[in-house]
C-alpha cells in the first residue's frame, strides 16, 4: 500500500562523479522489496512531484532504504545536499518488483547497466541467500558502465560472480553487457535485468531466441508515480484494464515486466 511518510536521512554520500548513496531510516523499508522505488520529495516546495528512485539495498533490521542515484537536473541536485538527520518525505513502496520464485534452482544471471545498476544490489543478495536460504543454483552479475568509474562492483562481488562491460574499454569486455555475457560463456537459465532501453531491447531479443524466461525493470521518466497521469506507458501484448487498450503504466504495472510480454 503507497503513503507518504516521513523518513530520516542517516547517510548520503557521493560514491562516483555525480553518484550518490542515500540511506533513509523509514517504516517503507519493512514492506519493500527489490526492484521496487520510491517517490523523494525534493526540499523546494515549488518542485511539487516527488523524484522516483529505485532501491538499491533494504535493511529490514534497522528499518533502512538505500537509494543510489545520479544528479540528473534541480530536484536530484537538491537531493544530494541533504544531510544526515535531515528530515525527508517519501512516497512508497511503489510498483512491483522481480519475482525471486522464478529463479529456484536455476542459474540467474543479473544483467544492468548505467543507472540500473543499483536496483540489481538487493536482487543479487535476495537469489544469492545471503540473508536467508538461497534461491538461485548460482548468480552471475553483468554490468555495464560507461568507463573505469565501476560503482557497487565490490558490493556485488559479494553475492555472486561479476562480470564488467564498459563503453569505453577500460575494464572488462569492450562493450554491452550481451557482448560480455558471449565473450564469458555464459549462458543463463532466466535474466533478470535493469538499465536504458537498448540493452533491454538487446536482452528481450537474446531471451526470445535462447527460449528462457527474463525479466526486465523499464526505466523511464514517471510523472505521478500513481498511474494517474498516463505519462510512463509501454506498449504490451495484453489489454490493460486502466486504459483498454494495449499498453501498461510502467509505474504500477511495472516497472518489472516479464520481457515477452512487453513491446520495446
Amino acid at each position: 500500500m503507497k503513503r507518504k511518510v516521513a523518513g530520516q536521512v542517516v547517510i548520503n554520500e557521493e560514491i562516483a562523479p555525480d553518484i550518490y548513496s542515500m540511506w533513509i531510516e523509514t517504516d517503507l523499508a519493512m514492506d519493500a522489496k527489490a526492484g521496487q522505488f520510491v517517490g523523494v520529495f525534493p526540499a523546494n516546495q515549488s518542485t511539487l512531484l516527488p523524484r522516483p528512485i529505485s532501491i538499491c539495498e533494504i535493511d529490514k533490521s534497522r528499518s533502512q532504504l538505500r537509494l543510489v542515484y545520479r544528479v540528473v537536473g534541480k530536484g536530484t541536485g537538491e537531493l544530494s545536499h541533504f544531510k544526515p538527520g535531515r528530515r525527508v518525505m517519501l512516497l512508497g513502496v511503489l510498483g512491483n518488483g522481480y519475482p525471486l520464485d522464478k529463479a529456484e534452482g536455476k542459474h540467474a544471471v543479473l544483467m544492468a547497466g548505467g543507472i540500473g545498476v543499483p536496483p540489481i544490489l538487493q536482487l543479487a543478495k535476495d537469489l544469492s541467500g545471503r540473508d536467508s536460504a538461497p534461491i538461485a543454483k548460482d548468480v552471475t552479475i553483468i554490468v555495464g558502465y560507461r568507463d573505469c568509474n565501476t560503482f557497487l562492483k565490490e558490493e556485488l562481488e559479494q553475492y555472486g560472480r561479476v562480470i564488467i562491460a564498459t563503453d569505453d574499454g577500460s575494464v572488462g569486455t569492450h562493450g554491452n553487457v550481451i557482448d560480455a555475457m558471449k565473450e564469458n560463456g555464459i549462458q543463463p537459465e532466466i535474466i533478470y535485468a535493469c538499465g536504458p532501453m537498448p540493452m533491454l531491447r538487446a536482452i528481450k531479443t537474446y531471451s526470445e531466441e535462447a527460449a528462457i524466461d527474463a525479466y526486465i525493470s523499464l526505466e523511464e521518466r514517471m510523472a505521478c508515480g500513481v498511474g494517474a497521469c498516463l505519462g510512463c506507458v509501454c506498449k504490451t501484448k495484453d489489454i490493460d484494464k486502466h486504459s483498454h487498450v494495449n499498453n501498461a503504466r510502467i509505474c504500477t504495472d511495472g516497472p518489472v515486466f516479464e520481457a515477452k510480454e512487453v513491446m520495446i
